[in-house]
């Protein structure tokens, strides 16, 4: 009978399909979320200077980053506004990388500000940069700044909402910082703008809802009034 080479060679054939070595299960493709690379920001852009406009430099964190553009915008074929290539964070930032961020070229104008970072708490209750040591670096960078021979100018810490905030910062702190950071700048000659003054009696429609961060209109806002005090540096 032919039926029995017929099954053992079945047998034979499943037998070498079961000790086969099995192909390594295909690789799941990433999630399109985490394949997209984060859009650079585009405040952060390094420019060209245009030949002839004086060159402003600005300095500072988040809210900064928020009317970088909008200052530029108003600014184009005025001045050439470059910024830091980061968020400026706390006074101790400041005064650890300020030489690199000055770099070699001549400045006519530097518009900067600290405070809304040193005044944030930490994970142990304390503030970031305690307010005796936030006059100590901010004196250490208004002379730095100074030796530049641009004109400096000092902007105010933008208000913080009252209640919880996520890193946590205290309301009544700003006015702390901003009286700190008037005295020094003051007794040093430096221009102020005030930007805290500006954007206090809209902040129920410019200020996002429990956080320091601005909506576009508000860094609108923001943006004009340091090119206010650009131009008046500028002497225009």
């Amino acid at each position: 009978m032919k039926t029995l080479p017929l099954l053992l060679t079945l047998a034979s054939l499943s037998l070498f399909a079961a000790d086969a070595p099995k192909s390594a299960p295909a690789e799941k493709a990433p999630a399109k979320a985490k394949a997209k690379a984060k859009a650079p920001n585009p405040a952060m852009a390094p420019i060209q200077d245009v030949a002839g406009l004086p060159r402003v430099l600005l300095i500072g964190d988040s809210i900064s980053i928020g009317y970088t553009l909008p200052v530029r915008q108003e600014l184009a074929g005025k001045a050439n506004v470059h910024r830091i290539p980061t968020n400026g964070g706390p006074t101790k930032n400041g005064t650890a990388n300020l030489a690199k961020w000055l770099g070699t070229g001549k400045w006519d104008v530097i518009h900067f500000n600290f405070g809304l970072h040193d005044l944030r708490h930490m994970d142990d209750g304390k503030r970031q940069v305690e307010p005796a040591e936030y006059e100590q670096n901010l004196r250490s960078l208004v002379a730095d700044l100074k030796k530049t021979g641009a004109k400096v100018i000092f902007a105010t810490t933008t208000p913080v909402p009252e209640g919880k905030l996520t890193p946590q910062r205290t309301f009544g702190d700003v006015a702390v910082y901003n009286d700190i950071a008037l005295k020094v700048m003051k007794e040093n000659d430096v221009a102020i703008d005030d930007l805290n003054a500006v954007i206090t009696p809209t902040l129920a429609q410019h200020q996002n809802k429990a956080d320091v961060h601005f909506n576009t209109e508000g860094s609108a806002t923001l943006g004009k009034a340091v090119v206010k005090s650009i131009n008046a540096a500028l002497g225009k």
